[in-house]
């Protein structure tokens, strides 16, 4: 009798089958939830648990789809920023070459053969669910490959690149400070 091999990542489990790898050479564990008092709905989890669950699953069969499977134990950032690069094919943002007479236009007039790519901020929020993700499910928080600093300067990167490319600034909006009553 072979042994079970160890599984490469947990998945979560709730009947949600549109996802756009295969599982079938995927070892499956099952993940149970603690349920709270606190929670709105621990029935019915929310939106971002639901995409997080998707994200999670997902990242576990780009690993699990590598030949070997790569075990989450031996995951690193580098892994990461390959699975990101393979996110961006998903894309729906427009994002100008160089070359492309529409680069630094927000609304450009005509068509152009630009690709699709993922939007910084998908890949932030990605990244987030990811990161929150792996320590659930048992990663040290301290070797997190989806908090490496490598990442945090990509989507720099990606961020001023778009925002070059599409014409649109991404700066940071800044708080009002609070109004004080009249002064006495």
């Amino acid at each position: 009798m072979e042994p079970t091999p160890e599984p490469v990542c947990p998945i979560y489990h709730h009947h949600d089958h549109n996802h756009s790898l295969s599982n079938k050479d995927i070892p499956v564990n099952t993940i149970t939830r603690p349920t709270t008092a606190d929670s709105p709905s621990s029935s019915t989890p929310s939106r971002y648990e639901n995409q997080k669950r998707r994200d999670w699953n997902t990242f576990c069969q780009y690993l699990g789809s590598h030949r070997p499977p790569i075990p989450l134990a031996a995951c690193t950032s580098m892994h990461v920023f390959d699975f990101l690069r393979y996110q961006d094919q998903f894309g729906k943002t427009k994002v100008h070459h160089q070359a492309c007479p529409f680069f630094g236009l927000p609304n450009p007039p005509a068509p152009c053969p630009c690709p699709l790519r993922q939007a910084w901020g998908s890949l932030d929020a990605l990244l987030g669910r990811l990161r929150a993700a792996y320590e659930e499910n048992g990663g040290d928080p301290g070797a997190n490959p989806f908090g490496a600093k490598g990442l945090r300067v990509y989507l720099k990167e990606v961020r001023d690149y778009q925002a070059k490319a599409r014409g649109v600034s991404y700066e940071k909006k800044r708080k009002r400070p609070k109004e004080k009553g009249p002064s006495p």
